[in-house]
């Protein structure tokens, strides 16, 4: 049976399956920015991060129910709690007991970690069971032995409510299936096996690091940390790539970097000290795409545009693939330096470090990223803007039949006549020659002064531009209406009908794909996003799976499924419910060789140029967040 018909089993399953979010439906806009204003206000004056200072919490460990593992699976997937063919068919996946890849067995991780947005387009408890942990139990309702411990770092899909349904779902320690939950706070620290660290961070929209949640990761990570451990930092969105646009977006993750995994603080002398423990893995979601960033080494030639495997390289690595729509890779910058030019860090820290990025190491290819993107201006496409997008239709459709209304009683005033169907039915070309040259001009003016007055980066398109597109469909519908030969004995009304008739079929389809053909020209910022999210791509969708080997070295698998499941079969599960079957196979396989990752750089040759940050005194904490908020105490 296909989603609609799941959805008619929605008592059965216990959740109600999902249709995918239509990013650029009018409705939904509306509803996602009402709640990302209170989000904002929310944030600011109650910040639920400070609550969570008043929890009992200390490091966890993986996996659970073996004191003393040798070797460690764990599995990574980020913003996935869309519609329910793509959410669950990675959930089928990741649940599965292992899975065989270039005829190598990769067991199932034996930790999952959920890397942001858990549910769109708004998080509340509903849609957390619908679009997440209803597909995610169903997928896995129940395992034999050690159960796989589940791990959530909120996104800011999952901040819109300020955070209440996260909690609620992921902080009560109540399972997910077969997993298991154990945190007590939207972040977390686990010690892993063989000297590694897995830490997560929940920076609240992009803001800052709390107060309470600093002196955690200061009490139970950089207390603990040991010469030569590794430690893997999952976040809530790429700030490194933002630096491009933004100097100092990576400077919360720099400053956690510099001030509680590097160094520490001695408790005798407040100067911070080597830890000798150093972040070798960065991950994150938030863009629907996998790309992954490698460290340039200072043996490495200049010429070297790719560079090659080497364990002691760093990686940062974006993978947000875990079911909703796919975003785009060909407006990522190929390198990266970290931390950037023109922010205070650089000046203060270590020299900066060069990452560059390889074309083969993304998903999509940067080439079939592009092609994908001219997608949503094709009408011959089944992704087309207003294919995917029927509420935005009417919504052009609506602004254009208002607008012709608009320019009808225009050029009858231009015409010294009292009714537009009139001056519609009798208008000749001359006058509309006249009455477009001078009402063109007028747009032409203050699209001008709008251009002059609003200057974006020269990567992104206009606003000005697109009421320039808009406004010429608008005067063309209007010529071809008095261009129409209307019969003479046709009513006024009749006429007016058909105008109206012309003007929202052409306002749909042209003022659509003129919409379609501004969010094509941006190179840049949120508009280039809605190349991809307008399309709503439910294929292509992937995770991570990792491994921590008995010598300490971490391998990443970046596993992807090109064609996700659509139909599903009914059939028995624990506690008397039903569960999604998938009724076709998926097929995953690696999206780039398998990428080995050294806990120590110095194990594998010479120490890449990774030294502790310059020892200083221990800042005080309020430079680490806005001077308004204020902290409870951490009993901790």
């Amino acid at each position: 049976m296909n989603l609609k018909q799941l959805r008619a089993h929605a008592k059965e399953l216990d959740f109600t399956p999902c249709e995918p979010v239509r990013w650029l439906d009018p409705v939904s806009l509306v509803r996602t920015g009402v709640k990302v204003a209170l989000a904002d206000v929310f944030a600011a004056y109650a910040d639920k991060r400070e609550i969570q200072g008043t929890l009992r919490a200390a490091p966890l460990r993986a996996p659970l129910g073996d004191p003393d593992p040798r070797e460690l699976w764990i599995d990574y997937v980020a913003d996935l709690g869309d519609g329910f063919d793509a959410t669950a068919s990675v959930a089928w996946s990741l649940a599965a007991d292992d899975l065989t890849v270039r005829r190598e067995r990769l067991p199932r991780g034996a930790l999952l970690v959920l890397g942001g947005d858990e549910v769109y387009p708004v998080a509340s408890a509903a849609a957390y069971r619908d679009g997440m942990t209803g597909p995610y139990a169903s997928a896995l309702p129940s395992t034999d032995g050690a159960p796989p411990l589940m791990l959530a770092l909120p996104g800011n899909h999952d901040w819109y409510d300020g955070l209440t349904a996260f909690l609620r779902t992921f902080a009560l320690q109540q399972p997910v299936g077969g997993w298991r939950t154990r945190q007590t706070r939207s972040y977390f620290a686990v010690r892993l096996p063989c000297k590694w660290w897995l830490v997560g961070l929940d920076s609240q929209l992009g803001a800052y690091l709390d107060d309470p949640q600093m002196r955690y990761f200061q009490n139970h990570l950089s207390a603990r940390l040991q010469p030569g451990d590794g430690v893997i930092v999952c976040c809530a969105e790429p700030t490194w790539v933002k630096c491009a646009d933004d100097a100092e977006a990576f400077d919360t993750l720099h400053r956690f970097d510099r001030t509680v995994v590097r160094t520490r603080t001695d408790q005798r002398t407040g100067e911070q000290v080597p830890t000798g423990a150093s972040i070798r893995l960065w991950l994150t979601g938030d863009k629907h795409h996998y790309a992954r960033y490698a460290e340039r080494l200072p043996t490495d030639p200049p010429e070297c545009a790719c560079p090659p495997p080497d364990p002691r390289r760093r990686q940062l690595v974006t993978c947000g693939l875990g079911g909703a729509f796919l975003s785009s890779t060909h407006t990522l910058p190929r390198d990266l330096s970290l931390p950037p030019s023109g922010t205070r860090l650089r000046e203060k820290d270590a020299p900066a470090v060069t990452f560059a990025r390889a074309d083969e190491s993304t998903y999509p290819r940067v080439g079939e990223s592009r092609r994908l993107a001219r997608r949503i201006a094709a009408p011959w496409s089944p992704y087309w803007l207003p294919r995917r997008n029927p509420g935005f239709c009417r919504l052009t459709a609506a602004v254009h039949t208002a607008a012709f209304v608009v320019l009808g009683f225009l050029f009858a005033v231009a015409r010294d006549q009292l009714q537009p169907v009139d001056a519609v039915r009798h208008g000749s070309a001359a006058d509309l020659g006249l009455f477009t040259a001078v009402t063109g001009g007028v747009v032409v003016v203050l699209w001008g002064l709008l251009r002059r007055t609003w200057r974006p980066r020269p990567a992104r398109p206009r606003a000005a531009d697109a009421v320039l597109l808009q406004a010429g469909v608008a005067l063309g519908t209007l010529a071809i209406t008095v261009a129409l030969p209307f019969p003479a004995q046709w009513p006024g009304w009749g006429v007016l009908l058909v105008c109206l008739a012309v003007a929202a079929v052409l306002g749909a389809v042209a003022g659509s794909q003129a919409f379609a053909l501004w969010v094509l020209s941006a190179r840049g910022g949120a508009v280039a996003d809605w190349q991809m999210s307008g399309q709503a791509v439910e294929d292509h969708k992937g995770f991570l799976r990792l491994h921590i080997a008995p010598n300490g070295d971490l391998t990443l698998h970046a596993l992807v499924l090109d064609g996700i499941c659509h139909r599903w079969n009914l059939t028995d599960a624990p506690g008397g419910r039903k569960r999604a079957v998938p009724a076709e196979p998926l097929t995953v396989r690696l999206i780039e060789d398998p990428v080995v990752i050294a806990r120590e750089a110095k194990r594998h040759g010479r120490t890449t140029r990774t030294p502790p940050a310059r020892p200083q005194r221990q800042r005080p904490p309020d430079r680490l967040r806005p001077a308004h908020a204020h902290a409870p105490h951490d009993p901790q």
